[in-house]
């Protein structure tokens, strides 16, 4: 079980996160979904350490909650010059011999021999989610993971996160768009004005909409009356 309790964070005198608490159960995908600023991706970092908590805390499986517990894809991915698909594998693979490239690349169909700087931003993606399970941690997150990839490597993906949360992993990614969640997930995680406001399980699913674009639809409604007139 991953834990989160009223984890506030800030940073230039703004509260990024506002006293968010979530748990996260093992064998189980979790989507987080909301507005543009509204503190997915600063959850994300904060839980792996690239952002500290002014209070709360966070925990996997009752332990204090270490970046060597993690597997993070951010949603801009980075890569070290002039190395090869295969090298920056090769590197990640250091610790995890038994990751089979070439198996999973015949997933993938990248040119693991090429420089990374002739890659798609396609490609960079498959490549990075490769680096994501080649590290083999008991939570996998995602920031905005099919983006920019074609619909067969989508398709593939959810195959494969699927498989991993069968065999005990934890697994949270975000996403802008909402069908990309209800596809995959076990649950979904709204959050709003930087904390968690509702979690839904698949059985509502159908709910989610009407629940994020309620007050949205009655703004755009009363707006379009005007602008159209």
């Amino acid at each position: 079980m991953l834990s989160i309790k009223n984890v506030t964070v800030t940073y230039d005198n703004f509260i990024a996160l506002d006293k968010i608490s979530l748990q996260l159960g093992s064998n189980c995908i979790h989507g987080l979904i909301g507005q543009n600023g509204a503190g997915k991706t600063t959850l994300l970092n904060t839980l792996y350490g690239f952002l500290e908590s002014e209070s709360g805390n966070i925990t996997w499986n009752e332990q204090p909650l270490i970046t060597t517990d993690i597997a993070y894809l951010p949603a801009e991915s980075y890569f070290y010059p002039m190395i090869t698909g295969r090298e920056y594998l090769e590197l990640i693979c250091m610790n995890n011999p038994g990751f089979d490239i070439d198996s999973w690349n015949n997933l993938f169909n990248l040119p693991l021999d090429n420089l990374i700087e002739s890659y798609s931003s396609g490609m960079k993606k498959k490549l990075a989610v490769m680096g994501v399970l080649a590290l083999d941690r008991p939570i996998i997150m995602l920031d905005e993971p099919f983006n920019n990839l074609d619909i067969e490597t989508n398709h593939t993906l959810r195959a494969i996160l699927r498989k991993y949360v069968a065999n005990g992993k934890t697994i949270l990614l975000t996403s802008h768009v909402l069908e990309s969640l209800t596809a995959i997930c076990d649950q979904i995680h709204v959050i709003e004005n930087r904390t968690i406001q509702h979690s839904f399980n698949k059985p509502e699913f159908s709910e989610i909409e009407s629940y994020l674009f309620k007050k949205r639809d009655s703004l755009i409604d009363k707006n379009l009356e005007k602008l159209t007139k």
